[in-house]
């Protein structure tokens, strides 16, 4: 009896490694020290230096049931685009800029190419927010998952000057808030999607002209990444005064979480386009209005509030990074909460 009889090949973990190296080596920032297959990744600090009281911010989070669609359409190089983005946005809301990232695959069997192909994505989601990933987990669980199914799951840090944070302490009564598209359903949501979408193969592969692709095409598109975008908006020299990323409970979780009491954000729902593949969602599965915006996004990955005659600079900034905003509603006063009209 041995490793691999037991049902761990280490030499497919090896050639994993192999595989991934050419993604990895894209990413690479001047901060990272040593390179790939190390016990841990190394990144200097030397770039915080320049600020006045450098905080550091943490993201973790992996991409729910998502990837079991992956799994059924057998296509894995995008769903480590959407590991990155669930952690890196969290930061980028705070006001950090994200600097390295670290993956973890636990799969029922290393099959190297596959490993390669989510890796890909990991690369190309730290590529999108300049993060570097420096470092990684494989792990075969034999017994514990079949051979076909793994879980990807990520942790990022990023780095900020505390006068730099997104708090939310100076937003105030005729702030507007700006929504930016979201790409579909992102990363949320998939047990209520895959409950009210048949998910067999066939069914997945079906064209529909109001999606403009395949059902499978339309909700396996990667979360948007808006890094760049509040970058560019703090480079055009606007504060934004709060920040939420609309994942996992929808408006009515998230939206409250960016307000300081006495605060209420109000949104207008015909303010922006909502994408058609949530009205397939909404009468296909007959849910409801509330529990839509209690579950996804809509239509909006990120909302911010900025100073009222901020507006315009900050729907330019956000152009400018290649996101696409609407002026979505205001914030009054009022009970801490979001009221959608």
């Amino acid at each position: 009896m041995d490793y691999k009889n037991a049902g761990v090949d280490i030499e497919a973990g090896y050639r994993s490694v192999e595989l991934m190296k050419e993604h990895v080596k894209k990413t690479m920032r001047p901060e990272v020290l040593g390179g790939l297959g190390g016990f841990s990744g190394a990144f200097s600090l030397s770039k915080i230096k320049e600020m006045e009281e450098p905080v550091l911010l943490s993201g973790t989070d992996g991409c729910g049931t998502k990837v079991k669609l992956a799994m059924i359409l057998d296509k894995h190089d995008t769903i480590g685009i959407d590991a990155v983005a669930m952690c890196v946005n969290d930061i980028a809301c705070a006001g950090g800029e994200p600097l390295f990232f670290l993956d973890y695959i636990a799969c029922g069997k290393n099959e190297p190419e596959k490993i390669a192909d989510i890796v890909k994505g990991v690369a190309e989601g730290c590529l999108q927010s300049g993060a570097a990933l420096i470092g990684g987990e494989t792990a075969e669980h034999p017994g514990l998952m079949a051979e076909d199914e793994y879980d990807l799951a990520g942790f990022a840090v990023g780095a900020c000057d505390r006068k730099e944070m997104i708090t939310g302490e100076n937003l105030r009564a005729g702030d507007t808030l700006i929504g930016m598209a979201s790409s579909g359903i992102h990363s949320n949501g998939f047990s209520l999607v895959r409950k009210v979408f048949n998910m067999k193969r066939e069914a997945l592969d079906t064209y529909y002209d109001s999606l403009g692709c395949t059902l499978g095409e339309a909700l396996l598109v990667p979360t948007r990444i808006y890094v760049k975008a509040l970058k560019s908006i703090k480079d055009a020299g606007v504060a934004v005064k709060a920040c939420s990323h609309i994942t996992g409970g929808g408006f009515y979780e998230n939206v409250p979480r960016m307000l300081r009491e006495g605060t209420r954000a109000v949104i207008q729902k015909n303010s922006y386009p909502v994408p058609p593949v949530f009205d397939m969602l909404s009468v296909d599965g007959d849910v409801g209005e509330h529990m839509m915006y209690n579950t996804f996004n809509m239509g909006l990955g990120m909302i911010l509030a900025v100073d009222e005659a901020d507006t315009d600079r900050t729907m330019e900034a956000i152009r400018a990074a290649g996101e696409t905003p609407y002026v979505v509603g205001c914030v009054e006063a009022g009970e801490k909460g979001v009221t959608l009209c």
